[in-house]
């Protein structure tokens, strides 16, 4: 019994606080080897097993425990990974009181003008740019990947742009190159410092759309945003990398537009549809050439639109009312134009076109894509003939303003919402009014004027100006 009680008294039941390791087998076993831990620093098992031999006794330092805050006796571990992880808040909302101060630039590698000048070339019988070459490029499309033979900056003197030497698309160089120019613009004497970031929203490999934002902005004070966008070094820049760049502030509205408007000719179709009247009159047999030299003009800006048109009219009496039923399968749309139109309803926005052509082509054209305005001028016809006359106001620049601002306010839009798109001086006045204002392959004039350009083979690009990738664009237009 005596010996029971005493194997008792010594036996030792395992208790929570033993499990010191993460092992469960380890904290269990019935030998358990002695921790050799650094000479001068004696963890909780050494104090606890050694508790009889006296060894920690000769400690220098005290053993206190560890809270988790490094000090001299608690020095923090730190491991060289070679990561870093930087902790900011470049994309997070602004402090209270503070309100966000960001410039979006989308950047549009022009693939028409390259493909213009290799034609150009080819009918010349010249060279065509090593850009525009069909032969094999190397990965990414630079033009070689001998380093000893990539250049290592632009050249002087160079008439060519520059995406010829750096590849057919929104290369880093290009967007590096933009970067350094915008931070040549005086910026705010306070706040963080300058950053950015980019997206390319349509390939990540050759992007042709790159979407950069950068904060802050430049000081309005200095260089208002209408006249950064017509800066002269922006000018250059698109000239030497072949890009289209447009400058927008960044803001929930700029992501969601609710009224889109488009002028008719030369922008939702390729052609001129009063050009394409005339030509089917052939007495006198020069008409279709005096009609469309009056049209250049006009569209320059030398001639007032609303002269110029009733010129244009009186020189199609006589011409059978029938004729605009003809002309429908002659027209050209945009390419671009009815996905474009389909993606715009499926995210609830309102369109419109404003022509100064004709209502009864006008009012077909929108009905086929499905645009839910339509206005244009109606002519005057007798015995199914045309007279040469035009009813009612003619749709120059001041009636699209106007018609801009009705539809606005019909359909209960903020203007700062509303999206224009033309490409002749007649439409100035409407893009000026627009939240934004998109000159499409326009008259160097408009491309001045307007707050956005773009030149493209695409109506369907102006989806990227609201943020969009390709493949939210691919969804909105699927069927």
């Amino acid at each position: 019994m005596a010996n029971d009680a005493a194997a008792q008294s010594g036996a030792v039941r395992p208790q929570l606080g033993a499990m010191r390791s993460s092992s469960y087998l380890s904290d269990h076993q019935q030998y358990r080897p002695r921790h050799k831990s650094p000479e001068g620093f004696h963890g909780i098992d050494t104090v606890v097993e050694d508790r009889n031999l006296g060894s920690h006794a000769s400690s220098p330092k005290p053993i206190l425990p560890f809270n988790g805050i490094p000090s001299e006796d608690n020095p923090p571990t730190i491991v060289d990974s070679g990561i870093n992880h930087n902790y900011s808040h470049p994309n997070c909302a602004p402090p209270a009181g503070e309100r966000t101060d960001k410039l979006v630039a989308t950047l549009f590698y022009k693939t028409k003008a390259r493909a213009a000048a290799a034609a150009a070339a080819a009918s010349n019988g010249s060279l065509p740019p090593s850009g525009s070459s069909n032969e094999h490029l190397p990965e990414n499309m630079a033009p070689t990947t001998d380093m000893k033979a990539f250049p290592l900056e632009p050249p002087t003197h160079e008439n060519e742009s520059l995406d010829h030497l750096y590849g057919n698309y929104i290369s880093p160089l290009c967007i590096t190159s933009f970067l350094h120019l915008m931070s040549t613009f005086p910026m705010p004497h306070e706040g963080d410092e300058p950053h950015s970031s980019h997206r390319c929203l349509d390939n990540p490999e050759n992007p042709r759309v790159v979407e950069l934002t950068l904060s802050p902005a430049p000081r309005a004070d200095y260089l208002s945003l209408q006249d950064l966008r017509k800066h002269e070094m922006i000018y250059r820049f698109e000239q030497e990398w072949n890009v289209d760049v447009v400058l927008q502030k960044e803001s929930v509205l700029r992501r969601h537009p609710r009224l889109v408007v488009f002028d008719m000719d030369s922008t939702l179709i390729t052609q001129e549809v009063i050009d394409l009247l005339a030509e089917h009159i052939k007495d006198p047999p020069d008409l279709a050439a005096r009609v469309a030299e009056i049209t250049e003009r006009a569209m320059r800006g030398e001639l007032d639109f609303e002269a110029s048109f009733r010129q244009r009219l009186a020189l199609l009496k006589g011409l059978p009312d029938t004729t605009f039923n003809t002309l429908r399968p002659v027209l050209d749309v945009t390419k671009g134009v009815p996905e474009l139109i389909r993606a715009l309803k499926r995210m609830g926005v309102k369109t419109a076109v404003l022509s100064g052509g004709f209502l009864p082509l006008t009012a077909w054209l929108a009905g086929e894509l499905g645009i839910d305005h339509a206005h244009a001028n109606e002519v005057v016809t007798e015995d199914g003939k045309l007279t040469g006359e035009a009813k009612g106001i003619i749709v120059g620049k001041e009636r699209k303003q106007e018609l801009l601002i009705e539809i606005a306010k019909l359909e209960k839009v903020d203007l700062k919402q509303t999206v224009a798109v033309g490409d002749g001086a007649n439409d100035l006045l409407m893009l000026g009014a627009a939240g934004l204002g998109v000159a499409w392959n326009a008259k160097p004039r408009v491309q001045m004027e307007a707050s956005a350009r773009l030149n493209g083979e695409s109506l369907l690009d102006l989806l990227y100006l609201f943020g969009l990738t390709v493949e939210e664009i691919e969804t909105l237009i699927s069927a």
